[in-house]
């Protein structure tokens, strides 16, 4: 393998331990394609029978192509529910709206980038020393409030590489690590991904081929900070594993020698 940028994933956030890079392909493939046993009865089986159905969310989510209109709208909403679940209709509505409430300041974050990814922003946008008008501090203000998870997701399926998916797993996985004058969990995400640029570059061009279509380094770490935090590291490396051996293809030839 590589040099020592490109060897492992140094995330803190998501645990003590570096992640080699091929357990990280690993995990993102599970992730993926992963599948679990579900009992379903319908009309046409009414006895039921066991399924397949996919284990995690990524083709429900990532899966779908983007919502294009100008402005938010009711598929934004429908995509998200993909990622975190169906709400209530109340829920839902609130949610509609709370998203149109935080339209402001999506389009704020998108000119304050000018056109950067999320790592490619320098670390003020981070800090509370540079408020306001910061992207830290407009993300931690997108974060706040009921159905702020629902919002957030919706922003990040239109915006991948700026706007951070997070949600209550990831961020109490963030708190331990803020340092003082970070705007936000954000900031913390913002760290790893430029301490570890060589690894994720790495990451995204052998997820980009083993899955087939590209992911953000920015969902590439939501995805391992995801699975570390809720315990479900070891089932999708597993999974991943797995299913690269029945289609014998190593995850190790994807990498670089």
């Amino acid at each position: 393998m590589g040099g020592p940028d490109v060897a492992a994933l140094v995330l803190p956030s998501a645990g003590p331990d570096p992640i080699p890079m091929a357990t990280a392909l690993a995990a993102v493939l599970g992730y993926a394609r992963g599948r679990r046993p579900l009992f379903f009865r319908s009309p046409s089986s009414p006895q039921g029978r066991w399924v397949q159905v996919l284990a995690y969310a990524m083709d429900r989510f990532d899966g779908q192509p983007p919502e294009t209109a100008a402005g938010p709208t009711d598929r934004d909403v429908l995509l998200a529910e993909g990622l975190h679940g169906r709400l209530d209709p109340a829920a839902w509505s609130a949610v509609r709206a709370r998203l149109a409430a935080a339209w402001p300041l999506a389009v704020d974050i998108i000119g304050r980038a000018d056109g950067r990814a999320f790592w490619e922003l320098p670390d003020d946008e981070f800090s509370v020393l540079a408020e306001p008008g910061t992207v830290g501090a407009a993300l931690r203000s997108l974060a706040e409030g009921p159905g702020a998870r629902h919002v957030v997701a919706a922003l990040h399926h239109r915006h991948p590489a700026l706007v951070p998916l997070l949600d209550g797993v990831t961020r109490r996985q963030l708190w331990g690590h803020l340092r003082e004058g970070d705007s936000g969990p954000e900031a913390v995400v913002h760290r790893e991904l430029v301490a570890n640029a060589g690894a994720f570059t790495v990451l995204e061009t052998a997820t980009a081929t083993l899955l087939g279509r590209p992911l953000t380094r920015l969902r590439l770490h939501d995805v391992l900070l995801w699975l570390s935090g809720s315990l479900r590291m070891t089932h999708a490396v597993a999974v991943g594993r797995a299913l690269a051996a029945d289609s014998e293809q190593g995850l190790e030839a994807l990498l670089p020698a």
